[in-house]
């Protein structure tokens, strides 16, 4: 069964997936960043170009030529993952088929309406049998 963890209290959650990011890719875990808004996915390519001064994650989106190849890729549709491990969400719903998947993970930023959304997230991943996990990053020093 998946397992699903939530991050809140993000103060960015672009930022903090990027970290989560880098730090599957360094596990060797591949990733896939699921982005349904065309404009969030090329700024979540841009931040995992800058995000780090001193390292790289090599990533991509979807319909580039060496997605087959990259650790990390970020994707606008589920079917566009090539591998079952990590994925990640920056969607504002649940990802269709994310319980293909090992891991789920949903990051929160700190505004009412994200913190909303993610309650009714929770609440629906709940129901159906799945064990939920939480990290609050107001307490962690990431994010």
């Amino acid at each position: 069964m998946t397992r699903i963890d939530f991050y809140s209290n993000s103060e960015s959650p672009l930022h903090t997936v990027c970290q989560l990011a880098a730090k599957a890719f360094s596990q060797g875990i591949p990733v896939a960043v699921f982005s349904p808004d065309a404009e969030l996915a090329r700024s979540a390519d841009r931040l995992l170009w800058t995000f780090q001064a001193t390292s790289f994650v090599p990533h991509c989106l979807a319909q580039e030529k060496i997605a087959a190849e990259t650790p990390v890729v970020i994707i606008s549709r589920v079917e566009e993952a090539r591998h079952d491990g990590l994925l990640m969400n920056l969607g504002e719903e649940c990802p269709p088929a994310f319980s293909r998947f090992n891991r789920l993970i949903e990051v929160v930023g700190r505004q009412e309406e994200e913190r909303r959304l993610a309650r009714l997230r929770w609440r629906f991943y709940k129901e159906r049998g799945y064990e939920v996990n939480h990290v609050d990053l107001g307490n962690s020093g990431v994010g």
